[in-house]
């Protein structure tokens, strides 16, 4: 029995894989039932031979990598590829140093708890994409652009995870910025104050105070402004300002107070020329308490009188207080006890305005120690007491035990009078009151009529 040779069909032994190209095809075929193309319709239910150009989709070893190999490795022979290699060398590097971190700090660290760089897609994308633009741009000789995408990067990387990231290019701008000669130094200029708040942050004052000094330089007769409006002068006396008050702060913790007193003046001169009158009376106020850190109350009191003004004059009632509290006590150092009394009830008077608790507690406390040693118990309670039922409030135990101490040992003096005066005159009425005394503990020697 013969039977009828079919046509041979030429077709893969593998499935087919629908791609892009034959993709449209394959949905008409689809939708015709599975048989053939839309134009073989009157053949339907017999098998067809397909053509010889119908092949299937080839993958290069290019393709089969992106699938095989991690993403860094892609991103990696992506930039060698296109002739990137300085990205890439700074990319490898920057991984190698995080593994070297990592390594060095051990197991248990707060590192070792973080997703290793190379393995963050976002943050390798992010580096692949600025640090190429950035290569490209500097072959080209555009060194703008070269910066912008730097500062980019580091603002990207800048929190408390990536710090270092972002250190590491803005510190790359700085050396960008210093090749760009067409803006007169602006970008030089913004490199300086961005590595001066890396080193503030860092608390490496003398470095910050390097690049702070090159950014004020650098905006010294210069209209720059930011988005805001404020001039990049303005913004480097105030970065120096703050710096040159902490290291005076120090040299006063290391009792060198010649020194301090000259940089903190400098810090004065600083914040004058921000233009910035909040500034300028902080400066003043820190200004006159280093006077008085070494004993020179009359200097002190110029630049406190200075900044009691400023005060007064932007309406800082809080400001106003600490400037009464300070020559309150500058007057006190001289000796001048009723003046010093008149700003300390004046700077109750403030603290009492402007709701600051914890001013108004100290300026009772401050009275009451001064009616105390005048041997005025009255007053001195009485400041006391206002001070007790502030920090009642303040939820500050330390603080309230503390007021509690001093309120008590003021009552106790201020019943020693009546008490010593009944102890001294004899009688049957005063040693009956004594015992009376003993017997209740109350105050009954503030009645007059015991007396």
């Amino acid at each position: 029995m013969s039977t009828a040779s079919l046509p041979r069909i030429n077709t893969s032994f593998f499935p087919k894989i629908i791609t892009a190209e034959n993709h449209s095809r394959f949905h008409q075929q689809r939708q015709n039932g599975g048989h053939g193309n839309v134009e073989s319709g009157k053949q339907s239910g017999k098998a067809q031979p397909l053509k010889g150009n119908d092949k299937q989709p080839r993958f290069t070893k290019q393709d089969i990598a992106v699938y095989r190999n991690s993403h860094k490795h892609n991103i990696c022979v992506d930039m060698l590829r296109k002739g990137y290699h300085k990205s890439f060398s700074e990319l490898f590097a920057l991984i190698q140093k995080w593994n070297a971190s990592r390594e060095a700090a051990g197991p248990g660290s707060a590192i070792w708890q973080q997703e290793p760089l190379e393995e963050q897609l976002d943050k390798l994308d992010q580096l692949q994409h600025f640090l190429t633009r950035a290569e490209a741009a500097q072959r080209a000789g555009r060194y703008e652009e070269v910066y912008t995408n730097q500062v980019s990067l580091a603002r990207y990387f800048d929190n408390s995870e990536d710090k270092w990231l972002s250190d590491h290019f803005f510190e790359s701008s700085l050396h960008t910025a210093s090749l760009i000669k067409i803006d007169g130094g602006k970008k030089e200029a913004e490199a300086h104050s961005n590595m001066g708040k890396v080193y503030m942050e860092k608390g490496q004052l003398e470095k910050a105070t390097e690049h702070y000094e090159a950014f004020h330089h650098l905006t010294l007769g210069r209209a720059w402004k930011d988005e805001a409006g404020r001039t990049h002068n303005s913004w480097a006396c105030e970065g120096l300002w703050r710096i040159y008050t902490l290291l005076a702060d120090k040299m006063l913790e290391n009792k060198e107070h010649k020194q301090a007193i000259k940089t903190i003046i400098k810090a004065f001169e600083m914040a004058k020329e921000a233009g910035d009158k909040k500034i300028e009376g902080k400066a003043a106020y820190r200004v006159g308490l280093a006077y008085q850190s070494s004993g020179d109350q009359q200097t002190a009191m110029t630049y406190l009188n200075m900044y009691m003004e400023l005060s007064k004059a932007l309406g800082d009632k809080d400001g106003l207080g600490k400037a009464y509290k300070a020559i309150a006590n500058a007057l006190e150092s001289e000796g001048k006890v009723a003046e010093s009394v008149e700003y300390l009830e004046k700077f109750v008077e403030v603290s009492q305005g402007s709701d600051q608790s914890r001013s108004l507690e100290e300026a009772c406390m401050c009275l009451g120690v001064i009616f105390n040693s005048r041997g005025q118990y009255d007053k001195g309670c009485e400041y006391f007491a206002k001070a007790y039922e502030i920090t009642r409030n303040l939820r500050d135990l330390p603080l309230l035990q503390k007021t509690q101490v001093y309120l008590g040992a003021a009552k106790a003096r201020k019943m020693m009078t009546a008490f010593s005066s009944h102890m001294e005159t004899t009688g049957l009425v005063n040693t009956e009151e004594l015992l009376a005394w003993k017997d209740s503990r109350n105050d009954m020697f503030s009645d007059p009529s015991t007396v």
